[in-house]
């Protein structure tokens, strides 16, 4: 992948700055996004040109759509064209009410956030990825989602999601005779510094709810996300990929016997 484009949503922090150092390592240069995190973009901007690749920090709330096209204008001017888009933005609220207790605004937000931002952003990649044959394009989800089962308390997120599960499908076959491939990698319950840490450090920290018995990683994300964009991956489009250790975020875990 040395010299490809890779623009990352939402990556000054957690999986996506996992995702942008784990794709800088190959030779990728990178376009990190982020809203309120301008001190940690700039020093990941710091540590990526370290190693040899060019990085820039763009500025832009992608679930509004003057700024989502800005981040693609500054990411071709700088770096040139978009080899590899990954939606990892997402608005998400963690607290649990139902539908009618949304109010207009939190729902647009979300539905923005997390499908339409999505679908305007590979709209305005495929030009070029089509012209070249090549494109990796990866959309993030959450455990099951491609099952589109009721997620009561996470209504919203839940349908944006599972919308998207669809997007990812079709546009998969549409692009496939491209060299474009389009998949979604759908993480387990991985939480706050957790999200920066490789498998090793994680190893030993127990979580009970996952049936892995151990908390996720970032890295545990980033590695599939680079696999699935080598030249060699390209039989892999249209998956709906979890990566849980088995953990289900609808369901309670099954307790084994004694």
């Amino acid at each position: 992948m040395k010299g490809k484009v890779a623009l990352i949503t939402g990556s000054a922090t957690g999986l996506g700055k996992m995702t942008a150092l784990t794709l800088a390592r190959q030779g990728c240069h990178i376009a990190l996004n982020y809203v309120n995190s301008k001190d940690e973009a700039s020093a990941l901007k710091q540590e990526i040109e370290g190693m040899g690749v060019q990085a820039i920090a763009v500025k832009a709330d992608i679930a509004v759509e003057e700024e989502l096209y800005r981040l693609v204008e500054q990411t071709e001017s700088t770096l040139g064209n978009v080899d590899i888009l990954i939606n990892n933005a997402g608005p998400f609220i963690r607290e649990r009410k139902l539908f009618s207790q949304y109010n207009r605004n939190e729902i647009v937000h979300l539905v923005n956030g997390n499908l339409t931002s999505v679908m305007l952003l590979d709209h305005l990649v495929l030009p070029s990825m089509r012209e070249k044959k090549w494109g990796r394009i990866i959309h993030f989800g959450f455990g099951h989602a491609g099952e589109a089962r009721s997620w009561p308390h996470r209504s919203v997120y839940a349908a944006a999601k599972v919308g998207l599960v669809s997007f990812t499908k079709t546009l998969a076959v549409e692009e496939a005779s491209y060299g474009i491939t389009i998949n979604m990698v759908c993480p387990g319950d991985i939480r706050g510094a957790n999200k920066e840490k490789t498998i090793d450090e994680v190893t030993g920290i127990m979580d009970e709810l996952t049936p892995l018995g151990r908390s996720g990683s970032g890295e545990d994300i980033a590695r599939v996300i680079e696999y699935l964009c080598l030249d060699k991956s390209d039989f892999i489009t249209g998956n709906i990929m979890d990566i849980s250790g088995g953990l289900d975020p609808i369901r309670p875990r099954i307790i084994p016997e004694q």
